[in-house]
């Protein structure tokens, strides 16, 4: 993959291609375009920049970037805050040391997790699970994933059960390199991401057509389709909490409304492992 600059670069390209001349006032007549979206001066008179100065920063020669500037281009490039967000990671990337991955949570996070009566998991950095309850082990199957560590953006893509988990997989694999994307950013020159993202991208080609789309997003909450061959599809939502004094940790707890056709299908895939427990 490409170092962080070549990012930044990929990524204002990606996002002035989706940015239509009409759709901010400019005329489309004249000489014929020859790439889709802005072109690089239109980005740069809107903005309020040399154009000389915009290229550099698409070349990541723009190292001494004001965040004025940032979100003068940002409002151009119509981002989100979060896409606001990435923009700036890649312009002054931070470079933390490097630590050994931590792959324990506190005793007290398995206990809260196992008191959950639905399914809750707990991940780290990349997408590694950490720990799981009974409950989302009996809906994803945490104990029988091979691969150490333990991680969903590796079961989706490269492990055929993942693909059968998800009855919106195409939904759910645009969400997982999204988010893999803000960790990269977050995080430049960490190694084992790269590494990761190596291996997805050879594993499945789907991954490496997404990373090029280079779309960004959080995923604080949301809802998801799955599939279990004794019950059949059901819809569950999700929310992802950040653990106090460990932000590199989330909650994520799965949900059904009370009553509904998918709790009903989501206890009687659990009910069995939690009668185990």
């Amino acid at each position: 993959m490409s170092d962080d600059s070549g990012q930044l670069g990929d990524f204002l390209r990606s996002r002035r291609a989706r940015i239509q001349p009409e759709d901010v006032g400019l005329p489309t007549f004249g000489r014929r375009r020859r790439v889709p979206g802005l072109r690089r001066e239109e980005v740069a008179q809107l903005a309020g920049v040399s154009v000389d100065y915009y290229v550099r920063l698409e070349q990541g020669r723009g190292q001494n970037v004001s965040d004025a500037v940032l979100d003068a281009v940002a409002r151009v490039l119509r981002l989100n805050r979060t896409e606001t967000d990435h923009l700036r990671d890649l312009a002054h990337p931070t470079r933390l040391p490097v630590t050994s991955p931590k792959l324990l949570v506190r005793p007290g996070v398995q206990v809260l997790i196992d008191a959950i009566a639905g399914p809750a998991f707990v991940l780290g950095r990349r997408m590694d699970v950490l720990a799981w309850n009974a409950a989302a082990d009996a809906v994803v199957g945490f104990s029988g994933m091979r691969q150490k560590p333990r991680n969903m953006a590796r079961h989706a893509f490269l492990d055929p059960a993942g693909r059968a988990l998800y009855a919106d997989w195409e939904r759910v694999a645009v969400e997982t390199v999204a988010y893999l994307r803000l960790d990269a950013a977050r995080h430049p020159g960490d190694t084992r991401t790269a590494a990761m993202i190596e291996e997805l991208s050879e594993g499945n080609p789907a991954f490496r057509r997404i990373w090029e789309e280079h779309q960004v997003a959080e995923k604080t909450h949301g809802v998801k389709r799955l599939r279990h061959p004794e019950v059949g599809e059901y819809e569950v939502g999700y929310e992802t909490l950040a653990l106090p004094g460990d932000t590199d940790q989330l909650v994520v707890v799965y949900t059904t409304v009370p009553g509904s056709e998918a709790a009903e299908k989501l206890a009687l895939i659990t009910q069995g492992a939690l009668s185990r427990v």
